[in-house]
């Protein structure tokens, strides 16, 4: 065998090469970078076939070195073919390894260390600059995870810098813990991730004490950026807090309690064929609790679940008749959850013009600002997401340091903050009762919209739609859609609003709030009072069967 510099433009490939498909365009561009960095430092071989030279192994290099611009290159020139070139081409393509990553970043951090910078390295792979950046970050990674790492478990970008970001000790720590259990391969890097990630939990959230502080060795730190009257307490112990946190929970779990599992989004998960109860829970709810996934403050779900129907089939019935039990005809609801979302828009809207527009009495609106603090969503110390705007209002009425005495200034941040605080949304949000207390109180019906559309009528069933029309004087059509049309057209130019979708409450509605006032007052024994010691709630009437609110609206004045 002899060494010879040959134009590799010259060189005759190998008929018998055993790789027939020809490698991406982005290996064929890496080989080209390479070899204007560093050169051809494995020289092909070849073979003499008469007056030609023919490739027994290196076609990749041949044609890098063409792309490349070499007019001259070495080659390896063996005698004539002994049988054995297929084998070795073969073993040119097969036996190989790739570099691991972490021998990547060794060899990366030695060329760092000979003055190349990234920016060189990557041109003379053909890498992107991204790549070399992301290997080095292996060297803020703890020993124990990087042999895991050379075995060729590469973890995502994201989560090595997150791991990269921790220190040593908290990566070994949080590596025993999670690292691949006998037999397994790979590891889970988004909860070592998760593990070391540097999250803030505050300390208002946490429902445990000292104890269970001491136990999990929950260390605060202070925020100093904070309000001062607010808990300026935090902890970047995130595992530590979930854990005290879920340990909290499940010792003190009330007897209609139970512990909900965590679905992909984080809440909790209601067992199957379950209903979230939306309103006030009811004695015979369940209520779900669960630790939230991202701020790590405990969280409820009231819920029921139905109650099985009786199976079909002979002597169903204890008596041992035949007869059998016929499911029952469900209905639609005469307004879709689609049809109570748009009153919902439809009453917050008139509500907040009616607060902004209607003549309301200072009596009345004190009146008001007592009746919106029972609004079910009204929570002073929970709902912080508000708490700015309400800062805002309230610093319209401090002057100089002292509660202004302007009565138009008072007057005007008690409805903007009325508007704030009621809504009539349906969900997690809605004030409930107190709301539409307050619309019907100052005449907000006068300024719901037309109803009359074919978006809110279509989410009423075919009897209500019937019944709206018939008050209306239109005949019920063969199908929905032309009974719509009909009412629409006759309504042109007028204003026309359901029934159900005014604030005033129903005889039905008043009848359901003292019901649940009585199963409330049943449930809580006594807790709940108001502050005099009255079981009053909204609703509630006196022994002579007036509003007991308009007993005390007389006392008051």
């Amino acid at each position: 065998m002899e060494l010879r510099h040959v134009d590799p433009r010259n060189l005759k490939p190998n008929p018998s090469n055993p790789r027939r498909i020809a490698p991406s365009e982005h290996a064929d561009r890496q080989m080209i970078a390479n070899i204007k960095a560093t050169g051809i430092t494995q020289p092909p071989v070849v073979r003499q076939d008469g007056a030609d030279l023919v490739i027994v192994a290196g076609h990749g290099r041949v044609r890098a070195a063409i792309g490349a611009g070499l007019s001259e290159i070495m080659v390896l020139v063996r005698g004539p073919d002994d049988g054995a070139d297929n084998l070795r081409a073969l073993s040119e393509n097969v036996v190989r390894s790739q570099l691991g990553p972490v021998d990547q970043w060794r060899t990366i951090e030695a060329l760092i260390s000979d003055h190349w910078t990234e920016e060189a390295i990557g041109s003379a792979l053909a890498l992107p600059v991204r790549t070399i950046k992301k290997l080095r970050l292996l060297a803020n990674i703890h020993p124990a995870i990087l042999d895991h790492i050379a075995k060729g478990d590469m973890p995502q970008e994201n989560n090595l810098r997150i791991i990269a970001a921790a220190g040593a000790d908290e990566q070994a720590s949080v590596w025993k813990k999670h690292k691949p259990k006998k037999g397994q391969d790979t590891a889970t890097w988004l909860d070592v991730a998760r593990a070391l990630q540097k999250r803030r939990i505050s300390a208002k959230h946490a429902k445990f004490g000292p104890d269970e502080e001491q136990a999990f060795g929950i260390v605060w730190e202070d925020d100093l950026f904070e309000q001062g009257d607010q808990d300026t307490r935090y902890t970047t112990q995130v595992e530590a807090f979930f854990a005290a946190q879920a340990a909290w929970l499940e010792a003190n779990l009330p007897k209609n309690g139970v512990l909900l599992q965590i679905d992909e989004y984080g809440r909790g998960k209601l067992p199957p064929n379950a209903e979230q109860n939306w309103g006030q829970p009811r004695k015979s709810d369940t209520i779900g609790y669960y630790v939230d996934s991202r701020e790590g403050s405990v969280k409820e779900i009231a819920y029921r679940v139905p109650k099985a129907e009786p199976k079909k089939g002979k002597n169903a019935a204890s008596g041992g008749t035949s007869e059998t039990l016929s499911e029952p005809t469900r209905t639609r609801p005469e307004i879709t959850q689609k049809g109570l979302a748009i009153i919902g828009d439809l009453r917050t809207d008139a509500l907040a013009r009616a607060l902004a527009d209607n003549e309301i009495d200072d009596f009345t609106l004190l009146s008001l600002l007592v009746v919106a603090f029972s609004a079910e969503n009204v929570d002073v110390k929970a709902s912080g997401y508000s708490a700015p705007l309400r800062r805002g209002l309230t610093r319209r009425l401090a002057v100089e340091g002292r509660i202004t005495q302007e009565a138009a200034l008072v007057r005007k941040a008690a409805r903007d903050m009325l508007a704030h605080v009621l809504t009539c949304r349906p969900g997690y949000h809605s004030s409930g009762v107190a709301a539409r207390l307050i619309g019907d109180a100052i005449g907000a019906d006068a300024h719901l919209p037309n109803m009359a559309t074919e978006e809110f009528l279509s989410s009423l069933s075919k009897a209500a739609l019937e019944k709206a029309a018939a008050q209306h004087s239109v005949l019920p059509r063969p199908r929905a859609k032309e009974t719509r049309a009909a009412l629409i057209d006759q309504l042109a130019g007028a204003t026309f609003v359901l029934p159900a979708a005014r604030f005033a409450l129903s005889e039905e509605e008043i009848a359901n709030q003292l019901a649940r006032a009585a199963e409330r007052a049943e449930e809580d024994e006594g807790e709940g009072q108001n502050v005099d010691g009255s079981d009053t709630e909204i609703g509630a009437t006196d022994e002579d069967g007036d509003p007991e609110e308009d007993q005390q609206a007389e006392e008051f004045a």
